[in-house]
């Protein structure tokens, strides 16, 4: 059945209008349900966005999508590079996703309290590590590590966009940016439910079932790191 989704998904992106841009959206939702690195993005921003303290709905959506943006960067930027440099589009080595895998170590062990990063004593409230400056930029260090995963869901829309591009400039770029939409919608849905939990339940940065949403996103974050490891040999 997935074949057939994948195949049909494939097909439709030939089509035109809005069936094609569908098309590419279902590419981007899948690119994180269907991908194991990808996956790994929903644990990180919740247990970042649980680590702020009380969030609303709102708020919670709001670094969910600044999260998923700085993905999208970084992977764009990273894709223009490497491609440039004769390498696979989003191939950043071996190197690259020891970086991301490093990074994951630490955030996992802060948001599993095994370890105490005082950002307060380091630089002020207001910085890049806290809000939405510092979802951004975990976006754009998480995206560092995704190009092959994200390239290998993104090839088919690449390919129709790459064949359009040279009578229909505006059709190639609606229909990247509808994969944009569809990879950004899993994120921002799943950090956003955070918030509407944390509504529901009235959570605080001291009650237990925030903590214990926060040491499990940070299990997941570190086995991700793991991943990371293990894909880059």
């Amino acid at each position: 059945m997935l074949d057939d989704l994948l195949t049909w998904l494939t097909i439709a992106l030939g089509e035109s209008g809005g069936i094609a841009l569908a098309a590419a959206c279902g590419w981007g939702i899948i690119s994180i349900l269907l991908s194991p690195c990808h996956l790994s993005s929903i644990p990180l921003v919740i247990g970042y966005i649980s680590s702020q303290g009380k969030e609303g709905v709102n708020r919670s959506f709001l670094l969910s999508f600044v999260f998923a943006i700085g993905i999208l960067i970084s992977i764009g930027l990273i894709g223009a590079v490497t491609a440039s440099l004769g390498r696979m589009m989003g191939d950043v080595g071996v190197w690259g996703n020891l970086i991301v895998a490093g990074v994951f170590f630490v955030v996992g062990l802060y948001l599993m309290d095994v370890i105490t990063l005082s950002w307060d004593s380091i630089v002020p409230k207001s910085s890049l590590v806290r809000g939405w400056k510092g979802a951004f930029v975990l976006g754009l260090i998480f995206g560092i590590g995704l190009g092959p995963c994200t390239f290998a869901f993104m090839a088919p829309v690449l390919g129709v966009a790459f064949s359009v591009a040279t009578t229909n400039m505006a059709q190639a770029f609606f229909l990247v940016a509808a994969f944009g939409v569809g990879h950004c919608a899993v994120i921002v849905g799943a950090g956003g439910s955070v918030g509407t939990v944390q509504k529901y339940l009235n959570w605080t940065d001291r009650s237990k079932g925030a903590t214990y949403v926060k040491r499990i996103a940070g299990a997941l974050v570190i086995l991700a790191g793991v991943y990371y490891i293990y894909t880059a040999f």
